[in-house]
This record gives structure tokens, sequence and C-alpha cells, in this order.
């Protein structure tokens, strides 16, 4: 009974947090700075989207379920910030070459001493709730390519 409880509590935390996995209220250049300034010299992958976003929930969803996707994330600091309706955070946006123009969920690889690596800017997930696992995995595949080419 236990095992099925921690079992059932693991799904719903997992749930919830595809719900609404962008922090409204989070201070989103603080987070960006404290992953840009981890001692491991990781990338950071920026996802931009908002909680209203079927697209991005999906995506969040992934990231968090999908075993390749997990493990091909794991390779940088993960930093989700929220851009609300089009109107918070878009200071940070502009910085890296406004990715969210065709839609979000939008991404950006910053290298760990702050370079833009990469940059979605033909909505490129946009569509998550339409890709395949393999295609968020094949995304996060490429982009841990161009980090290992830089």
């Amino acid at each position: 009974m236990r095992t099925w409880f921690l079992v059932l509590a693991c799904l719903l935390s997992s749930t919830l947090m595809a719900a609404r996995p962008y922090d409204e209220s989070a201070d989103a250049k603080a987070g960006l700075q404290a992953a840009l300034g981890a001692p491991d010299g990781l990338p950071v992958l920026v996802i931009f989207g908002a909680n209203w976003c079927e697209d991005c929930r999906a995506l969040a969803r992934a990231m968090a379920v999908d075993p390749l996707a997990k493990q091909l994330a794991a390779a940088f600091h993960v930093v989700k910030i929220d851009v609300g309706n089009f109107n918070k955070n878009l200071d940070i946006v502009a910085s890296y070459g406004n990715p969210i123009k065709k839609g979000i969920p939008a991404a950006a690889l910053v290298s760990a001493n702050g370079k833009l690596v990469y940059a979605t800017h033909a909505g490129e997930l946009a569509d998550a709730r339409r890709m395949s696992e393999a295609g968020i995995s094949d995304f996060f595949r490429q982009l841990a390519d161009k980090t290992a080419s830089k």
C-alpha cells in the first residue's frame, strides 16, 4: 500500500509540475545569473514560455518524463523563464535575439561564459504538443552537439 502511495505521489508531482512549469513570481534575472555563475561550467538552456501555453506544458512534461530528453537536458543548466502574455521578461528575451518571435516555447542556449550559442528563431518548439518524444529528444541532441562543437 505504501509503495502505491509513493508511486501515485510521484506521478501527481510530475503532472502538477508539467501543469505549471513556469514560476510566474520568480526573479528571472537572478535565476539566469545563478545558472551562468555555476562553478561546473555547464552551458545554460533558457526555455521561454508561459503556463497558459499548451505547447510549453507539453515540452515541460517531455523534459520531466521522457528518459532520453531528461538525459540530454542534464547536459545543461535549464532555466525556465515566464513570458506571461508576451509582456514579461522581454528584456531577457531581447538579449538573446527575440527567440519568442515565432511562438513559445522558445529556447536559447548560452555558453557558461554568457555567449549565445543558439536560439530558436523559426518556432522550432512552438508546436511541442505535436512533436513526438523522439522529436523533442532530437532537439536536445542537436543542442548538445552545438555545445560540443563550441
